[in-house]
Parts: structure tokens; C-alpha cells; sequence
């Protein structure tokens, strides 16, 4: 015949934690966790204009790699330390300098102690002429023909839309200081469009480059 407890030994078991309490630990858990890899490692951006037409499409929803570049820490000046710096070709995130708040995405044409100059379609960089098959020139407004020859100074890059005619980049406002960087663009994962059908099956999982 099995003894039953007696006072003491029941004292000592743990109290059970009430479903309602495990659900919200696992929720605070799941949001913290989320918070720091949106911080830190991944980012989800939206594409709102055509200034980067073919490459990004207006309505094209993208992760971008924050780490990559040493992520920012949130609420204090800091920054982890990179993998590797931004270099011609990739295609970066970075906040708008004017306000500092605007998120763009653009390509790096060019890095520090790079000239830069642009003469009609034709982009020089150190006097070399560019090949560039993703480059398109629709207009948009914004016609930005001649540019510099100008270096890049210490601690900038040079970035330019590659729907040229369509961009707000740094032909128009000035090279990049670094500290606006914020990832470099991963893939696609969605990509909407006003018309029918709606959804760009085709373009997710696009790699972008």
C-alpha cells in the first residue's frame, strides 16, 4: 500500500505555471528574439519607386543583410564589427542623409579614393568606361546628364540608381557617408503589381545582384 505525501514533501513541489503564463513568455520570448535579428542580422524592405527598374521593381519586397556591414545597435552610437565594406556593385540599404530617417536602397559605383565621372549614359570610374547591363535611362522627372569628374572621399561611397534617369542618388546630393549604411540587399521574397496577376510568381527567391 503506497504512503501519501505528507505536508512537508507537498510544500517543496515547484508550483505549476498556469497556461496562460507559459503563452505569454513564449510570445515576449518570440518578439524579443525577433526584434534583435531585425536590429542586427536580417531587415525587411519594401521597393516604392522605379529607380532601380530592372533590377528591383517598384512593388518587390526584399530581405537585406544587416551584420554584413556591422549593424548599428539600437539607442546607442555603436556599431558591430563588419565582415567586409560595401564595393562596387552591391546594391546597399542605407538612410536617406538629408533626413537620416528615409530608407533607399541604391547601387555602390564607387568607394573611397575613386573618381567618379558621368558624361551622358557613359559612367567613368578612375577614367575607365563602365560596363553596365542593368542600366536603363527612363525618364522620370530627373535628368541628371554630366557629373563631376569628382573622388570619393575618406569614409563615403558613390551610389547611383540604375534607372539612371529616374534616381535621387549622388549625383544630386553628394557622396554617401558610411554611417547611413545600413545592409546590403539578399534576395527577393514577395513582389506585388497593380496589375493582373497581381503577384510576380517568377521573381521570389530572385537573388540580387
Amino acid at each position: 500500500m503506497s504512503e501519501k505525501p505528507n505536508r512537508s514533501d507537498r510544500k517543496k513541489e515547484a508550483p505549476r505555471k498556469s497556461k496562460f503564463r507559459e503563452y505569454v513568455e513564449i510570445v515576449v520570448t518570440a518578439v524579443v528574439l525577433a526584434l534583435i535579428v531585425r536590429a542586427l542580422i536580417v531587415q525587411s524592405y519594401h521597393i516604392p519607386s522605379e529607380s532601380m527598374e530592372d533590377t528591383l521593381l517598384k512593388g518587390d519586397f526584399l530581405f537585406a543583410s544587416k551584420f554584413i556591414y556591422g549593424a548599428r545597435v539600437p539607442l546607442v552610437d555603436y556599431r558591430l564589427p563588419a565582415f567586409k565594406d560595401p564595393k562596387p556593385g552591391d546594391i546597399i540599404i542605407f538612410k536617406y542623409p538629408r533626413d537620416g530617417k528615409t530608407d533607399y536602397i541604391k547601387r555602390c559605383v564607387a568607394v573611397e579614393g575613386q573618381t567618379v565621372e558621368v558624361r551622358g549614359k557613359v559612367l567613368k570610374i578612375d577614367g575607365v568606361v563602365m560596363e553596365e547591363s542593368y542600366t536603363k535611362h527612363i525618364r522620370g522627372g530627373r535628368v541628371l546628364s554630366n557629373y563631376g569628374p569628382r573622388t570619393v572621399p575618406k569614409g563615403h561611397i558613390f551610389v547611383m540608381g540604375d534607372n539612371r534617369d529616374n534616381s535621387s542618388d549622388s549625383r544630386e546630393w553628394g557622396m554617401l557617408d558610411r554611417k547611413y549604411v545600413m545592409g546590403k540587399a539578399l534576395f527577393i521574397y514577395f513582389s506585388v503589381q497593380k496589375q493582373w496577376p497581381w503577384v510576380r510568381v517568377t521573381r521570389i527567391g530572385d537573388l540580387i545582384r
